[in-house]
């Protein structure tokens, strides 16, 4: 069963989000189904939940600037923006430092991190409360409309999370704004605050490709879009039913024998561990495998259902033909 909180409650919610379970909460913009951004099964429970078929990265919401760049590095343009606009609805999408504790899942394995301070009181005091960065995509199954009241969150999610936070409908009712600043800043996807507003602080901002064309290019990287994803230097094999000396393998359950190095996604084959530790494991893999000489990442089966679907859609992607140049 799915518990319902009140407001006076949060403690019992922080609780839960620091022992790994999912929590949905209001923001200014959209309900947010919470997992404690550092645990990685934790985040693989969010899209288990959710039935995301696609490791997008999700968004990690901090209760202050500080704390948000203790995990990425801002330029001048984050910190006027920050600034200007946090807590509120505005994402910023920047490089992820290497001493930061956020599981690689949350990310979706990139070298980025989409961070946030949300305006709502009660997602502040929970995010405070519980002491974690806390992964929260629009608290939905994947692909029906974002919720605005814990009655939504409820049609699709009830039995599904241990708890939801009532703090009534949400004020804003879009997502947030997200903005790349890799490099030129880019709106990766407009929300809850106007494109002019943003340029008003830093001067014009791109529009990104559109989504056909960011799904085929597989180039931007962003929350709710198909996004570019880490993909290993080493060729990528699926299905291996055998494993050559000079290739990785990416076990799941008994290994094959006669691999040159060997990575276990989850030997009682649980596809949430899997999942948890699929990111890890392609890099991990990738840098032994490199300092050994292998030719390849070998892969074996995982299966087509639950998160497995989303598993095999990353390494469908990470074995895809490379684009020329």
């Amino acid at each position: 069963m799915t518990a319902i909180l009140r407001p006076d409650e949060l403690d019992r919610a922080a609780a839960l989000l620091r022992g790994g379970e999912l929590v949905a909460f209001p923001t200014e913009t959209v309900y947010g189904l919470g997992a404690d951004a550092r645990q990685g099964r934790a985040v693989a429970a969010v899209f288990e939940a959710k039935g995301r078929p696609h490791f997008n990265p999700l968004i990690c919401h901090f209760p202050d600037a500080d704390a948000a760049f203790a995990e990425v590095v801002p330029d001048e343009r984050a910190r006027a923006l920050a600034a200007a606009f946090w807590p509120g609805p505005l994402t910023l999408v920047l490089p992820r430092r290497v001493t930061s504790g956020i599981d690689l899942l949350a990310g979706a394995g990139l070298d980025t991190l989409a961070v946030r301070v949300p305006a709502h009181p009660l997602a502040l005091a929970l995010i405070r409360a519980a002491g974690v960065p806390v992964a929260a995509p629009s608290a939905n199954r994947s692909g029906q409309v974002s919720p605005t009241t814990p009655a939504h969150v409820l049609d699709g999610l009830a039995g599904r999370i241990a708890a939801v936070v009532d703090g009534g409908p949400c004020d804003v009712g879009v997502e947030s704004s997200v903005l790349d600043l890799q490099a030129s800043a880019v709106l990766l996807r407009p929300g809850g605050l106007p494109a002019e507003a943003i340029e008003a602080v830093i001067g014009p901002i791109g529009r990104p490709l559109p989504r056909s064309a960011a799904e085929a290019s597989r180039s931007l990287r962003s929350p709710g879009l198909m996004v570019s994803h880490y993909a290993p230097s080493l060729p990528v094999r699926l299905g291996a039913a055998d494993v050559a000396a000079e290739e990785a393998l990416l076990a799941f359950g008994a290994p094959l024998p006669g691999a040159g190095t060997v990575f276990q996604l989850s030997a009682a084959r649980d596809l949430r561990e899997a999942a948890a530790n699929l990111f890890a494991g392609l890099r991990a893999l990738d840098a032994e495998g490199a300092r050994r000489g292998l030719s390849r990442i070998a892969v074996m089966p995982v299966p087509a259902h639950g998160l497995g679907a989303a598993i095999n859609d990353r390494l469908e992607r990470a074995a895809a033909p490379r684009p020329a140049g």
